[in-house]
Parts: C-alpha cells; sequence; structure tokens
C-alpha cells in the first residue's frame, strides 16, 4: 500500500517537522551544542526514551540530522544536524518569537532571557551568529573524530 505524498509545501513541512519533539531536538543541536542521547534526555521537556530514539531515527532518516561517529556504541553516539537541520532554524524562531512574549518572564531562566533579548533585539544578527556557531561545533566534532 502506498501513501499518498502531500502536494503543498505547508501540508510537507508539518509532515516533517510537524510534532514538538523533532523541532525541540533541532533547537537543542542547533542553539544548545546538544549531540547525545542523554543530553537531549536532560532537557527541561522530559522527552520520553522511546520517543526520542523514534525522532533521532526520523530526523536521520530524513537528513535533518545524520551520526557523526557511525562506528561508535549507541551509549556514545553523536547526532549532528546537516544542512537541512539548520535551515529550520528561522522555523524555530518564528515559533519563539509568536509566543515568547506570552510567557510570564519570572518563569524564564537567565540563559531564555538572554536569547529573548538577542532574538528581540536583533533578529538577523543571531540567526547568522547562531548558525556559525552551530557549523563551527560540528566542525570541531569532525576534527576530534579524525584525530583520535
Amino acid at each position: 500500500m502506498s501513501t499518498i505524498q502531500p502536494t503543498c509545501a505547508i501540508a510537507l513541512s508539518t509532515k516533517l517537522l510537524g510534532d514538538k519533539w523533532s523541532l525541540l531536538i533541532l533547537r537543542d543541536m542547533i542553539l544548545h551544542n546538544k549531540t547525545r542521547f542523554k543530553d537531549f534526555m536532560s532537557s527541561k521537556e522530559k522527552i520520553a526514551t522511546n520517543i526520542l530514539s523514534s525522532r533521532l531515527k526520523f530526523l536521520t532518516e530524513n537528513n535533518f540530522i545524520e551520526i557523526l561517529n557511525e562506528n561508535s556504541t549507541k551509549k556514545n553516539r553523536q547526532y549532528v544536524v546537516t544542512e537541512k537541520g539548520i535551515s529550520t532554524l528561522p522555523i524555530i524562531m518564528e515559533l519563539y518569537l509568536f509566543s515568547i512574549n506570552f510567557i510570564d518572564e519570572s518563569k524564564l531562566n537567565s540563559e531564555q532571557i538572554k536569547i529573548k533579548n538577542q532574538i528581540c533585539r536583533n533578529r538577523r544578527r543571531f540567526e547568522k551568529l547562531k548558525k556559525n556557531n552551530c557549523l563551527n561545533y560540528i566542525s570541531s566534532l569532525r576534527t576530534e573524530i579524525i584525530s583520535a
């Protein structure tokens, strides 16, 4: 039985990124340099292990992320965003900007307040900085693996 493919860009986008976990994993990878299963488990949203495994597999199969060290054990495996994954940053930022003013600032930690101020002050600069930081971090991880 074949699946019906979306013929609308919005339908395809929601098919690929329509669940909160995929976007939160990508957020953690792009903004917080998380690469390991245990890193994602430590996020405040408290994703279940089976859902995290499923989302990592889905994101890998759809080329949003890749496994950096294929030959490692599952415990030491690292995931990094691909160019396609990094291209979700504007979506993540739009969702952020849509709701940030509805959250009581007393509920935010210092890192969240810093991000809020940076995005609201100069959105383009924030996006460029985060993309560059992410790419530099991935490059350093790749260099570590080659050197090992």
